[in-house]
């Protein structure tokens, strides 16, 4: 079942044109990356749908109703500029969001210890948040966003400013956040991030909605017959029955890597027969697209090599 749903929306702010008649389905229960470049509309649709926003055309659905108000209480949002009362106390400001959301002090107090411990964090609970690094406000305000359970979270780039360990602290909590039932929607950059968490993605470039679906049958539209075989000898190109895009040596004496494409009426068997009766294969393997190689070409149209 989708969680969110999108229709028809537009976004104009004086002659700047956000968004354009967006239609999104986010299902229920995945970890859904929306990408674009800068400026291309991720954040206004972000703002639509935490209400901070309203949209000059279109509606957003909650579990097929309209959303309202009242439903933000379902969400927990981590915007891009984080925003923390710095001479405020860690823990005090900890409780007073987590009440903002409907949690009883003592029920807050229990929850936000078993986060703190998590993160390696108790002895910050009497601390300033001034005192402390950006990475340990990024992780004080990630727990203000999940702390109350949310069926929704829309975090805005979460691995911002986050080093390689604290970024896959975050990973791993997100992954086991969808595990109990949530679904987490994020804008980000980093497409090996995509890469690793997303199961849907969807991506906006001038305002519009350009690509939608899971991240699996994307990249599985995306593929172009394309190997890599690293064989001994060199492999000439004359009156072979496919496309040699590259050959280049390797560091071993007489080894060389050759990109090849294969005719449409090819098959891999058939290839490797071909190949075979012209130099040793050392390995062979098929050229998946990755996320970045799908960004760049929806966006630019260009095939990254």
């Amino acid at each position: 079942m989708n969680i969110l749903s999108i229709h028809n929306t537009s976004k104009r702010f004086g002659d700047h044109l956000a968004l354009r008649n967006v239609n999104l389905e986010i299902p229920g229960q995945s970890i859904v990356g929306l990408l674009g470049p800068n400026g291309a509309g991720k954040t206004t649709l972000i703002r639509i749908i935490t209400q901070i926003i309203m949209a000059d055309e279109g509606e957003v659905q909650i579990k097929g109703k309209k959303i309202s108000l009242d439903d933000i209480i379902r969400i927990g949002y981590l915007p891009e500029e984080r925003g923390l009362y710095k001479k405020m106390q860690v823990g005090e400001q900890l409780l007073y969001l987590a009440e903002l959301k409907g949690l009883r002090k003592k029920i807050a107090k229990e929850k936000l210890r078993i986060w703190l411990k998590k993160f390696n964090a108790l002895e910050w609970w009497n601390k300033k948040v001034e005192d402390l690094s950006k990475g340990m406000q990024q992780k004080i305000q990630f727990i203000a966003t999940v702390i109350h359970e949310p069926e929704l979270i829309i975090l805005d780039e979460p691995f911002s400013g986050f080093d390689p360990i604290n970024a896959s602290l975050i990973r791993d909590e997100l992954l086991e956040i969808r595990k109990n039932g949530a679904t987490i929607l994020f804008s980000t950059h980093r497409m090996e991030t995509v890469e690793e968490l997303c199961d849907y993605i969807a991506l906006i470039h001038k305002a519009e909605k350009i690509l939608e679906g899971p991240k699996n049958r994307i990249k599985e539209s995306y593929r172009s017959n394309t190997y890599i075989v690293d064989h001994k000898r060199i492999l000439s190109s004359n009156g072979r029955p496919y496309q040699i895009l590259s050959q280049v040596p390797l560091e071993i004496p007489d080894h060389f890597r050759t990109t090849i494409r294969l005719n449409p009426n090819m098959s891999t068997n058939q290839l490797i027969s071909e190949l075979i009766r012209h130099v040793e294969i050392v390995s062979f393997q098929e050229k998946v697209p990755t996320m970045h190689d799908i960004f760049i070409n929806a966006v630019t149209g260009k095939v990254h090599e």
